[in-house]
């Protein structure tokens, strides 16, 4: 079935998006400097492009930058006004996506904050930062309710927060699961679900990717 799902993925891909040999570039550039294929698939960059699209997100906070793939997408989705800042733990990761996202001639709406996302949250909530319009979380799973809190803290009525990767094959259901990531998810569902200001689903998805999916919420 894995054959099957990664070709009607393709099948979608080629159909639906559009072949713009940045990202491709991108991707080549990460491969080259070994980072980790845990990119969002080009059908779920296009997802979050529409759905930037469809809120008239212009303020975008993306926690977990990677090689810049999925903030290039939030960047080719807001205004010439509009700003992406995207966390990033790693510093080599983080370099990768200045080199990525100024070749693609959007460093202007791109800014990349360097260290534990924590501690960048925590600074943006001391500074009063202007509430987003947007927030997709894809960072390391375990702090996913941590990125939460702060993510409500950074929102105001009608933000959307995305958190991403919370299917891990079907390893969600698992309540006696010792994986770190796991728990992290569960944790973060939970919260979802207790939440009274978040009203919230989950979306599964396979693929070139495999077998994932997300959630999608609204503060109310």
């Amino acid at each position: 079935m894995e054959k099957l799902f990664a070709a009607v993925d393709g099948y979608f891909i080629e159909k639906l998006v559009e072949n713009d040999p940045i990202f491709d570039q991108i991707l080549a550039n990460n491969q080259k400097h070994q980072l980790p294929p845990h990119d969002v698939s080009p059908s779920q960059g296009k997802f979050l492009y529409l759905l930037t699209k469809i809120k008239s997100a212009n303020r975008i906070l993306e926690i977990g930058t990677l090689g810049g793939y999925s903030t290039l997408w939030f960047a080719k989705a807001i205004g010439n006004d509009g700003q992406v800042i995207s966390l990033e733990y790693d510093k080599k990761h983080a370099e990768v996506a200045s080199e990525n996202l100024t070749i693609a001639g959007v460093s202007d709406k791109t800014t990349i904050l360097v260290g534990a996302a924590s501690d960048s949250l925590e600074k943006m909530v001391q500074a009063q930062t202007p509430a987003f319009d947007l927030i997709f979380i894809d960072a390391d799973k375990e702090n996913n309710s941590v990125y939460l809190n702060y993510a409500l803290k950074l929102a105001r009525p009608g933000t959307i927060i995305i958190g991403d990767n919370v299917v891990r094959d079907g390893a969600v259901i698992d309540q006696n699961s010792s994986d770190g990531r796991v728990i992290g998810v569960r944790s973060f569902v939970d919260d979802l679900a207790s939440l009274p200001n978040l009203t919230s689903t989950a979306i599964e998805t396979v693929g070139i990717k495999g077998y994932d999916g997300f959630t999608i919420s609204i503060v109310e």
